[in-house]
């Protein structure tokens, strides 16, 4: 009997150990309030511009601010924790060695924002049928200018490695076509996202416990350098962040 008891509060010791290390996500969105900008028209279709042909097939905007006209939500914004915690969770290390395609379409960078975890490699591909390069200007890593050739396939590309992690999103361009431009975040753990074309975002398999964050993007800098969110086990949604429309207009 004695170990039937024992037994079961082993049991019970372990499964109250397991919940205590029980992981959460959490899930938010970055909303413009106020008067936001309209897109800009870099050159409308037909325009004469380098690479007319490829470059110009369309009326083409800026993509440094992209808002959703519905619901407010700005894309391309950066959440990330400054310094990761003392805990990661083993999944959220998996794409840690994942090569991450950086492709060029109709003379525009895509995806124009990404994170990546430091000992990544990017893989620059081109769907266009003309050369292009790719330019970056990090802090830490090692910045590199390299030719990308027309209709360049997965497997084909310039790998650029990333060893170190940046404190800032860095700028990435194209020297051919001045308008290009994109921003690739480095950091040395998984706890980073960029919001979508909804401006949302999540991330996963983060410890419970107190967590500061910081959201960038590229038109104001940052737009908060201390979010700090309580995280608890399971699902966390957390209330919209507000975005003056009036800042990203400067």
């Amino acid at each position: 009997m004695n170990r039937i008891l024992l037994s079961a509060a082993l049991t019970a010791l372990l499964s109250t150990a397991a919940t205590a290390e029980d992981w959460g996500t959490i899930s938010g969105q970055i909303i413009v309030k106020g008067n936001a900008p309209k897109p800009e028209l870099l050159h409308k279709q037909g325009a004469e511009v380098k690479d007319r042909e490829v470059c110009a097939t369309k009326d083409t905007y800026k993509d440094d601010i992209v808002i959703n006209g519905e619901n407010g939500g700005l894309a391309n914004a950066f959440v990330y924790m400054p310094k990761g915690p003392g805990k990661v969770h083993p999944d959220a290390q998996k794409d840690a060695t994942k090569t991450v395609l950086f492709d060029q379409e109709n003379c525009q960078f895509r995806p124009h924002a990404m994170v990546l975890m430091a000992g990544q490699t990017v893989e620059v591909i081109s769907s266009d049928p003309i050369a292009h390069n790719t330019h970056t200007y990090p802090l830490k890593n090692l910045a590199v200018n390299v030719l990308i050739g027309a209709n360049t396939k997965a497997g084909d590309g310039q790998k650029v490695d990333l060893r170190s992690s940046e404190t800032l999103p860095f700028k990435v361009t194209c020297d051919f076509h001045p308008w290009m431009g994109a921003y690739w975040l480095v950091c040395d753990h998984p706890y980073a996202a960029v919001t979508d074309k909804d401006g949302k975002f999540e991330i996963p398999n983060l410890p419970p416990g107190e967590h500061t964050f910081r959201i960038w993007h590229e038109r104001v800098g940052y737009i908060d350098r201390k979010y700090v969110v309580e995280v608890k086990a399971g699902e966390n949604v957390l209330k919209p962040v507000e975005v003056n429309g009036a800042d990203l207009a400067k």
